[in-house]
C-alpha cells in the first residue's frame, strides 16, 4: 500500500469506506460480531495476513501440536509481514480463543498492525495490556484447541461473514471493521477524503436549519454553493 493511500485512510472513518465501496457496487465489506476491544478505541490499517480455522478434529487438535514447528497459528505468529494485520478465520465461534496475551505481545514486537477475528481473546485483560489493536468478538477462556483445528495461512478465508484475501486492507474504528479489495483501496482512500469533506459542509447547513432533502445529497443549487465554500477556504460559519 502506497504512503499517500494509508495516509488517506487514516484521515476518513470506516462508515465512509463503506460507503465508497457501496458506490462501486461492493456491498459485503463489514464484518458482523467482530469489534474493538482496546479502550479507548485503536485505529487500524494494514493489509490482510490471514489465518484459517476449520472445525475440531481430535488427531488434529492435541495440546501437543501447539509445540510444532509447522503448527499454522505459530507460523502466522512468525511470519506476519511489519505493518499487516493478522485475520484470523475463527469460524465466528467468539467462545473459542484464537490468540491471547502471549501471543499479542510477540505480535506487537515485530510490528504487526493489529489482529482482527471473529473468535474470541484469551487472558483478555492481559492481551489488551499489550497495547496492540485488537478486534474480536470478546473474552474467551478455551485455547484454540478447545474446538478448532488450525488449517492453513495466506489462503482467502470468511471472517465476520465477510470474504478476505491476502493483501486486501483492513481498516478499523469505532464502528467496526471494513475489508477494502486490494485494488480499490487508493480510489476509495481518495474519494474518501472527497465525501467527509462534502459532509463536513453539508452539516454546518444543517445546523444552520436547513432541511436534509437537497443537502444530503445535494441538489444543484447545495452543490453550486459548496464550490463557493471550498473556494473560501471551507469556512466554520
Amino acid at each position: 500500500m502506497k504512503k499517500q493511500t494509508y495516509d488517506n485512510l487514516a484521515k476518513i472513518s470506516v462508515a465512509t469506506v463503506t460507503m465508497q465501496l457501496l458506490k462501486r457496487g461492493i456491498r459485503n465489506v463489514s464484518m458482523s460480531g467482530v469489534r474493538p476491544l482496546n479502550d479507548p478505541v485503536q485505529r487500524l490499517i494494514g493489509p490482510a495476513y490471514t489465518l484459517r480455522y476449520v472445525p475440531l478434529r481430535e488427531d488434529l487438535s492435541t495440546p501437543d501440536v501447539l509445540g510444532r514447528p509447522d503448527y499454522p497459528p505459530r507460523v502466522a505468529i512468525e511470519s506476519a509481514p511489519d505493518g499487516s494485520v493478522l485475520v484470523i478465520d475463527g469460524r465466528g465461534r467468539g467462545d473459542l480463543a484464537v490468540i491471547g496475551d502471549l501471543l499479542a505481545e510477540r505480535l506487537k514486537i515485530r510490528g504487526v498492525a493489529g489482529v482482527v477475528s471473529d473468535g474470541g481473546i484469551r487472558d483478555c485483560d492481559a492481551a489488551l495490556a499489550v497495547g496492540l489493536p485488537l478486534y474480536a468478538a470478546g473474552p474467551a477462556a478455551p485455547a484454540s484447541v478447545a474446538g478448532h483445528a488450525a488449517a492453513d495461512i495466506e489462503t482467502p478465508v470468511a471472517c465476520g461473514g465477510v470474504a478476505v484475501f491476502p493483501g486486501d486492507i483492513i481498516v478499523g474504528d469505532a464502528d467496526g471493521i471494513a475489508v477494502i479489495p486490494q485494488a480499490l483501496a487508493a480510489e476509495v482512500a481518495r474519494d474518501g477524503i472527497e465525501q467527509e469533506r462534502y459532509e463536513r459542509f453539508a452539516k454546518l447547513k444543517i445546523q444552520e436549519g436547513r432541511p436534509v432533502p437537497g443537502v444530503y445529497p445535494p441538489n444543484e443549487e447545495t452543490k453550486a454553493e459548496y464550490e463557493e465554500w471550498v473556494k473560501a477556504g471551507e469556512p466554520e460559519a
